[in-house]
């Protein structure tokens, strides 16, 4: 299978999923199974992505398979996250504020903005391959720290999403912002986690010396998901949902706290 055969195949598969999400959406599914697909989409096309034969991009078979797992790992982990979430609650307050925006056009509109989510998980699923098919035989530094920082940021976005979930659990913080643990270094640091951990990709892909020309593909990843979550569906519209919902309490912590990037908290005035 030739590299275009392979991401063609994988365009569809992303697309038809996304599409049968919007389907589902129109006949009264929670939006929140939007997420859920997706993370579950992106995973399965990394991890295909990474393993599938492809003559001349053969790669180390212990790099290809070790990525294939930690993109798994990935997915399951927020997938599950997500799922979870959505069988509680079913709606995003971020996808109910673009229907209301969307008016009488909301179907066509989704439409295209689920096709468009299809897109980005398909170049997301070219920084999976690049850093799985780097020629470079034998484990090499980069490796170890890409797959570390991976593993790290998985971890550390599980570990931010648990603590949301205590927090909001907890009757007496009804109405209040949560601010403890990672949640006092960075009002998003699940958001942060994830664009690090496509970091990881670009690190491995790049290989020691940076001389592997396909290898620097894998950046647009980290790009991508940080343009995503800081300027698109990410940060914006979850703050403004945030600001209608907690107002003086929210944007207390905004001016305490960095909106993406970990660090130590302001002193308010």
């Amino acid at each position: 299978m030739s590299v275009a055969a392979l991401f063609l195949l994988l365009a569809a598969a992303v697309s038809l999923g996304m599409t049968a999400v919007w389907f589902a959406v129109l006949k009264g599914a929670g939006s929140g199974w939007v997420d859920t697909v997706w993370s579950f989409l992106v995973g399965a096309a990394g991890a295909v992505a990474a393993l599938a034969p492809v003559p001349g991009w053969d790669g180390d078979w212990h790099r290809r398979l070790l990525l294939a797992a930690v993109t798994a790992l990935w997915s399951c982990r927020l997938g599950l996250h997500i799922l979870q979430r959505t069988l509680r609650g079913g709606e995003d307050p971020r996808y109910t504020k673009l229907r209301e925006e969307w008016g009488e056009r909301w179907r066509g509109r989704l439409f295209l903005f689920l096709q468009i989510q299809a897109a980005a998980a398909l170049l997301l699923t070219t920084s999976v391959f690049t850093a799985a098919r780097n020629p470079i035989a034998g484990w090499q530094w980069n490796d170890i720290a890409g797959i570390a920082i991976i593993v790290v940021a998985v971890l550390a976005e599980g570990a931010a999403d648990a603590q949301l979930a205590r927090f909001r659990g907890e009757d007496a913080n009804k109405g209040k912002v949560c601010d403890i643990g990672l949640w006092g270094l960075s009002r998003h640091p699940n958001y942060f986690f994830q664009w690090l951990g496509w970091v990881g990709y670009a690190v491995v892909a790049t290989g020691p010396a940076g001389d592997w020309g396909w290898g620097w593909l894998a950046i647009a990843g980290p790009a991508l998901m940080y343009w995503l979550l800081v300027n698109v569906s990410g940060i914006p519209p979850l703050e403004a949902h945030m600001m209608r919902s907690r107002g003086a309490a929210f944007a207390a912590y905004v001016v305490r706290v960095n909106a993406f990037w970990p660090g130590p908290q302001k002193r308010s005035s």
